[in-house]
């Protein structure tokens, strides 16, 4: 029996340096933040989903105060692509 689609994708991301995985969200954060317009709020919009999603799938394991840390971050995520877009 094979593990569903998502327990190879958790499997895969375990793999992946905490450094590599921080320099890639860094490299798009200011990527989305310094291109103009648009391409830049798609940017940061596809990287919030991205943490939503992880947020999502770890937050049964999360502290409070973790919990609260990263709720707060991803507003401030959206609150930058809201403020890309106008």
């Amino acid at each position: 029996m094979t593990p569903p689609p998502s327990d190879n994708l958790l499997r895969r991301l375990a793999r992946v340096s905490p450094t590599t995985a921080f320099l890639a969200a860094l490299a798009v954060l200011l990527a989305g933040l310094f291109l103009p317009g648009i391409i830049g709020a798609a940017l940061l919009f596809l990287l919030g989903a991205a943490l939503v999603a992880l947020t999502f799938t770890t937050w049964p394991v999360q502290s409070g105060p973790v919990r609260a840390v990263r709720v707060t971050m991803l507003v401030l995520l959206f609150a930058a692509v809201v403020a890309k877009v106008i």
